[in-house]
């Protein structure tokens, strides 16, 4: 063999070397911070026993962590882009690694709640990188399947959340959920420095005016949302925090539309489909993200299952997307996307409706798998063309803010549901006593059934099939623009 074949064979190996790496490295990344979305739920009632604390502050331990990984999402991936995307990426992953260990030091709820706080910082800065690293790693030939397997790590996550949380919290301690984190962090952060190599955007200015008031208003509506119900709807806090949290939102738009290179850039939203599809995201995560944080203490606290059989019993909801999700990327190639994005929200919407109906005090899990089941299967319709139907709807130019922008709406939309859903539980009912539980269960259900079908009505607004940014196929860098996010 020729001194230069054995150098192009070993340029190709370490090529492979580098990608398989950073693969590993960012699936990693990526699963840590999927998981804490949900892993947390199943293990609400340990925490509420340990720490103590009210509805509110239980809240508090889902939406600190998703409000700040929504509102500082976008700020993050150009943060990356800025000052470096493998510096920026080990400076989010060392937030969250720490910020994990302090939630499972916390000696109260209200540090559990500043750490889950911090920890939705470390993964606003950290999971927007990811894809454009994994990007920068894998040759154009090879990307397909390796965002593959990224994508499936990531909903493996989100799958098993609340069976790993009510796993660890039965077993161990609810502490461990947070704890599971650390080796983790700790050992891809020396790889990440070795393994993956520097690469920087367009060092577009930083929009920290839209971030401040994008953060500002979401929190004064949240924080409003929470505390409604036990300060009173009409008390001045409440008032304030939903006249100045809208106030601020509003002010956020007028920047979108009017600076030079905004946050989020309201143009984008003057396309049909890229308004649709964001608003049908946003609704479905407010109606799944509310009803997992109640039915998850519902297993538990009513039916009296240990949190691991509450996170198995989940799986047919929470797991459907791995075996659907396929299937439904194929029937979108066939038939487009609304009709499978429509048809799994209205699913979704379904299934929820029937849990209302069916909930008791002594309901069988035979009669709510049914209602599991049919959530699951529309959660599974949603998920698989959405990324796609996101990306068609905007010139390829913009598809990497585009897919920031739906990411981030989606967190928005988790915080909101839980803040929704539990303001209608703590109205109609509480934790006195278990028909309690469920004469406020019910209503929240309906509520979070109502805004998935208003999604599905939504979806319907999509175009037939989306053309224009679809067909322009990016390459190099606008290559690497789609996958920040």
């Amino acid at each position: 063999m020729s001194e230069q074949g054995t150098s192009e064979q070993g340029t190709g190996t370490a090529r492979r070397g580098s990608a398989a790496w950073a693969l590993l490295i960012t699936s990693v990344a990526g699963f840590m911070a999927a998981l804490d979305n949900l892993v947390v739920t199943t293990a609400l009632p340990s925490i509420r026993k340990d720490l103590g604390g009210a509805l509110d502050d239980l809240e508090w331990t889902v939406s600190a962590y998703t409000l700040t990984f929504a509102v500082l999402l976008m700020f993050g991936a150009a943060l990356g882009d800025r000052f470096g995307r493998r510096k920026l990426f080990m400076t989010g992953l060392t937030i969250f690694t720490g910020a994990s260990a302090a939630a499972a030091l916390a000696p109260g709820i209200e540090g559990l709640v500043a750490a889950r706080a911090v920890q939705g910082v470390g993964a606003a800065i950290m999971m927007p990188l990811t894809l454009t690293l994994l990007t920068a790693a894998v040759p154009a030939a090879k990307r397909g399947m390796a965002f593959g397997i990224w994508g499936a790590v990531n909903g493996l996550a989100v799958a098993s959340g609340p069976l790993i949380g009510g796993a660890l919290t039965e077993h161990f301690s609810w502490q461990w959920i947070f704890w599971l984190n650390v080796p983790l962090g700790v050992l891809a952060l020396p790889l990440a420095r070795l393994r993956l190599s520097e690469s920087y955007g367009s060092g577009a200015r930083l929009d920290v005016l839209g971030t401040v008031l994008a953060s500002g208003g979401l929190f004064g509506i949240v924080y409003s949302l929470i505390r409604g119900n036990i300060d009173g709807w009409t008390s001045p806090t409440v008032l304030t925090g939903l006249v100045v949290g809208t106030m601020l939102l509003g002010a956020f738009v007028r920047h979108g539309m009017r600076a030079e290179a905004p946050l989020l850039p309201m143009r984008l939203f003057r396309s049909r489909a890229f308004s649709a599809i964001n608003l049908s995201s946003l609704l479905m995560y407010v109606g799944m993200f509310g009803s997992i944080f109640l039915l998850s203490q519902f297993l538990q606290g009513v039916l009296g299952y240990s949190p691991t059989e509450a996170g198995l019993r989940m799986l047919p909801w929470t797991g459907m997307p791995l075996l659907v999700a396929p299937v439904a990327g194929i029937l979108s190639d066939r038939i487009g996307g609304r009709p499978v994005v429509a048809v799994g929200l209205a699913l979704q919407a379904v299934g929820l409706g029937w849990f209302a109906m069916i909930m008791s005090t002594s309901v069988s899990y035979t009669a709510q798998l049914p209602a599991l089941i049919v959530s699951g299967t529309g959660m599974a319709l949603y998920f698989a063309p959405a990324a796609n139907l996101v990306m068609s709807s905007v010139r390829p130019s913009e598809q990497g803010i585009a897919s920031g922008a739906n990411n981030a709406l989606r967190e928005v939309g988790g915080s909101l549901g839980v803040a929704v859903l539990a303001a209608v539980f703590s109205a109609q009912g509480g934790y006195t006593s278990g028909q309690a539980f469920v004469d406020g269960l019910r209503p929240a259900l309906w509520v979070g059934a109502g805004a998935v079908a208003l999604a599905a009505a939504s979806a319907m607004f999509l175009p037939r099939r989306t053309a224009g940014a679809a067909v322009e196929a990016p390459s190099g860098a606008a290559r690497e623009d789609v996958l920040v996010g």
